[in-house]
């Protein structure tokens, strides 16, 4: 299903990307448009699906997450049940951030976030290379973080398919 996204739903978008607690009042006075309309146009948004979530980002080092691993998994095979129970298995580790099915010579990457290399180390041997069907895991810590933003660039016209 697509959405068409006009110009005042583009910076009503952009805006909550920045600060999604920002008071409608506040929004529709930058935006110069009226409490109600903003109003209708967000929960239009939201039924729709294009916003999926309103949430606090954090930072994972105050909360004590100081390594960052991308992890490449090549599966040993391909059935139907395989890939569906690997996603399935790494959707309930909380250290797996994101989980990616990749075109190449590798199935899947991950974004793992842990305390410390002994912490992502544990995880490694103990889940991550327990999964059934999982043949070779490459990982890459990152040594620094030059940018990390959640926002989406959002032009007006359609959003996408379903």
């Amino acid at each position: 299903m697509s959405v068409s996204l006009d110009s005042l739903d583009t910076r009503i978008l952009d805006a909550l990307q920045r600060d999604a607690t920002e008071p409608i009042n506040d929004l529709a006075e930058r935006l110069a448009s009226s409490k109600s309309v903003v109003w209708r146009r967000i929960q239009r948004l939201i039924d729709a699906g294009v916003i999926r979530e309103r949430v606090a980002i954090l930072d994972p080092k105050k909360v004590g997450l100081e390594v960052l691993v991308f992890a490449q998994v090549k599966m040993s095979r391909h059935g139907r049940d395989v890939l569906p129970k690997f996603v399935e298995a790494v959707r309930h580790f909380p250290q797996v951030v994101e989980c990616h099915s990749l075109m190449g010579s590798v199935d899947f990457l991950l974004k793992i976030l842990v305390r410390d290399v002994k912490d992502y180390e544990s995880f490694f041997w103990n889940q991550l290379s327990k999964i059934d069907g999982v043949q070779e895991i490459s990982s890459s810590i990152s040594m620094t973080q030059f940018f990390s933003t959640t926002r989406i660039p959002v032009q007006t016209g359609s959003s996408g398919k379903d």
